[in-house]
Formats: structure tokens, C-alpha cells, sequence
């Protein structure tokens, strides 16, 4: 099997592994007890912190750790419109969000929305780039987060942070990014962002599920959704020792490969949509989106001409080609894209779209064997459309 579908999910490295199978043999203990193996326990957990914060470039102080990128989302949304937050929030009742974010966000808008809340959202253009305009526009005094994904999950596209972050700042607004997809493929780390809050999760950078964190810059308040004083009282509830020190691990390896990582994945992209561009050359229907912006070095998302993505990707698997139509979060492919709505495309279109997300062990000869695939079992079909197309405009 080769496996396209990196941003969705990793695999988990084998090093990570064992290191959670260490932590769960030796220091299974609370790490809020008092006694010896609680407090060795807690050792262990202090030193996990340390190793996200340095792969992640932040403060120790700054992860609260989740359950992932989800739970950290809702964290810093919640978070930004809780009466706790005091002064802070006050004459600010209103949220703004880019159209493109990932379900996990816009569906807990809908709901803030659906209770009352102003939530806007703010556009993209063809190419899946921010509407600066309109962000400028939107963000006014009144609003107390922006929040937008540091790339976009089903392009690749990257949101301009910095520029988002000068003009929240200046409007007195804090930014959040989601940054699941940036950590791995991409050398931006937290403080340099210019962002308040970040999202991570481990599983995207081959770590464990289940974990992730909300990185809260130090010194601002930040109130948590679950009762407790674990995690400075943000996170409430015994912390997930085995899947922290796995984060931990994944996010070292990760940082220590980067740079040779991110060379790599960039080339075989390129190798990748220069492939797909010779064999559909005579279609003028096969679209690259979001190629004009900037983008992760390891995502492509195509458009066979009028194919349905999920007849795609059927045909790519009965070569073992393993490739995504948007989230894995959406609606099992059955859906249109939201990200391709938001851009502009026709709901049909919307349910075209094949992603392939490379990931740091995918080969040349994968990518060489999946541009096999494309020719043998999906050129056809674009044929086959291309010949009944033509077929009916002659009747008609």
C-alpha cells in the first residue's frame, strides 16, 4: 500500500512507540499524587513539557495539553468570549473566522452563531488565498479573536499570519491559529507567529491520536472549559501521561529532521503535479488548486475534469494508492467541499477534488507508482468523459 493521505493522519513513529510503552511500564502513576511514584510521575510530565515547548518553539508555561487540535479550537474559541475573561472581553462579542477553516471550527461557529453570537467569516479567492480586504473590513473593535488556519488542509494554502496578526493586534483582537497542518511542514514556529493561541495535534506528525495541545502565550488569562487545576486550572481531568510523552517524542523527531524534511516533500510534489499535468495534458478540464499561493511543500489537491473524487479514489485503490477527498473529518466524501464552495466552485465541481498529502518517508518510486495508477485507472475514465461530452454537444 502507498499511503497519500498525510494530512489526515501518520503513522506513528516506531521510537514514539516505545517510548509510550516505557512510560506506561514505569510511571503509570497520577501525576497529581503527592507520593513517590505520583511525583516521579510528574517529573516525567514536566520534562514532556519541556521537549513539546523547544520542538514547538514556546515557553514550558505556554501548552495546556487536549485531546487534539479540536478540543484545543473549541478552548480558544469558547475561551474568547468567556465573561471570566473579565475586562479583557468586554465590548467584544463578536467573532471572526476564514470560510475555509476546518469542520471542528465552523461547526462549533454555527452553533455560537445559533446562540446568539456574531461570527463572520472571512473570504477566499480562487486560489484559496485570505481576502485581506475584507478581513480588514471585518475586524473591528469589536472583535475578540480572529481565528484562522495556519495552512489549509484540503489546498495547502497558508493563511499571510503575519499580516492577520499586525492588523487583530492593532484593532485590539487576539489571533488564533490552527496550526495542525503547519507543524511538520512548515519552519514557522510559535514565536515568530505573531499569534496569541495555537493549536497542535500530535497525530498529524507522526505521534500518537487523542493528544494534542493549545499553546496560550504567556501572560494572557485564558479560562479553560473543563473544571480542575490540572494544566495552570485551563484543562481539568488526570493528564494523558503516555500520549504527552509520545507527543513529545514525535515533536523532537520532527524538529530534528525539518529542514531535509520539508526539501523533500516539496521535490516530490513537484514531481507529483508535473506527472499528473504530462499524463492529463489533452484535458483541459484538470485543475491544480491553490497553486498560485503560497502552500505546504507536501499537498496537492487536482480536479479530474468532471469525476466524481470518490470514483477517483475507488480506482486508485484497487492499486493501493491511498489518497483523500478534503477532511477526513467532513461527510465521508458525500458532501461538497467546503473549501472549494468557498472558493468559487460549483457544488458539482466541489465533489471532484482528490487531495494527495505527502508525508517526510514517502518515496520517489511511490510517487512514480501512483502516477501509474493515474495512467492506467483514472485516464481512462477522463477519457471516457471527455468522449461523452463530446458525444452530446454533437447532438446538440
Amino acid at each position: 500500500m502507498i499511503y497519500l493521505d498525510h494530512n489526515a493522519t501518520t503513522p506513528v513513529a516506531a521510537e514514539v512507540i516505545n517510548e509510550m510503552c516505557a512510560v506506561l511500564e514505569r510511571a503509570w502513576a497520577n501525576p497529581s499524587s503527592t507520593h513517590g511514584p505520583g511525583q516521579a510521575a510528574r517529573r516525567v510530565l514536566a520534562d514532556a513539557r519541556a521537549r513539546v515547548a523547544q520542538a514547538l518553539g514556546c515557553h514550558p508555561a505556554e501548552p495546556v495539553f487536549t485531546s487534539g487540535a479540536t478540543e484545543a479550537n473549541h478552548i480558544a474559541l469558547l475561551g474568547a468570549l468567556d465573561p471570566r475573561r473579565g475586562e479583557a472581553a468586554k465590548g467584544r462579542p463578536r467573532l471572526v473566522l476564514s470560510a475555509v477553516e476546518h469542520p471542528s471550527s465552523l461547526a462549533l461557529a454555527e452553533r455560537l452563531r445559533a446562540a446568539g453570537h456574531a461570527v463572520d467569516l472571512i473570504p477566499v479567492d480562487g486560489e484559496g488565498r485570505l481576502d485581506m480586504n475584507a478581513a480588514r473590513a471585518l475586524i473591528g473593535p469589536d472583535v475578540a479573536l480572529v481565528s484562522v488556519m495556519g495552512a489549509n488542509n484540503e489546498t495547502g494554502v497558508c493563511m499571510p499570519l503575519e499580516e492577520l496578526a499586525e492588523l487583530a493586534h492593532a484593532r485590539g483582537a487576539l489571533l488564533h491559529v490552527d496550526a495542525t497542518q503547519l507543524v511538520g511542514k512548515s519552519s514557522l514556529r510559535f514565536a515568530d507567529s505573531g499569534a496569541d493561541l495555537w493549536s497542535v495535534s500530535a497525530h498529524k506528525f507522526n505521534g500518537p491520536k487523542g493528544v494534542g495541545a493549545l499553546l496560550v502565550r504567556k501572560g494572557l488569562d485564558w479560562p479553560g472549559l473543563q473544571a480542575g487545576r490540572q494544566e495552570r486550572g485551563r484543562r481539568g481531568g488526570t493528564e494523558n501521561l503516555p500520549g504527552i510523552v509520545g507527543f513529545a517524542a514525535a515533536a523532537e523527531r520532527m524538529h530534528r529532521c525539518l529542514a531535509a524534511d520539508l526539501a523533500g516533500m516539496a521535490a516530490l510534489r513537484q514531481r507529483l503535479e508535473s506527472g499528473v499535468l504530462h499524463i492529463a495534458a489533452a484535458h483541459r478540464a484538470v485543475r491544480l488548486y491553490g497553486a498560485a499561493g503560497p502552500r505546504l511543500p507536501n499537498t496537492t489537491l487536482v480536479r479530474f475534469g468532471q469525476l466524481l473524487a470518490e470514483r477517483v479514489l475507488h480506482a486508485l485503490e484497487r492499486a493501493d494508492i491511498i489518497a483523500a477527498s478534503g477532511a477526513a473529518c467532513s461527510a465521508g466524501g458525500n458532501q461538497p467541499s467546503h473549501v472549494l464552495l468557498a472558493m468559487g466552485e460549483s457544488p458539482q465541481h466541489a465533489l471532484c477534488g482528490v487531495r494527495f498529502s505527502l508525508g517526510r518517508d514517502t518515496t520517489a518510486d511511490e510517487i512514480d507508482a501512483a502516477l501509474d495508477a493515474l495512467r492506467q485507472h483514472v485516464l481512462p475514465l477522463l477519457q471516457a468523459q471527455s468522449s461523452e461530452a463530446e458525444r452530446l454537444a454533437a447532438v446538440h
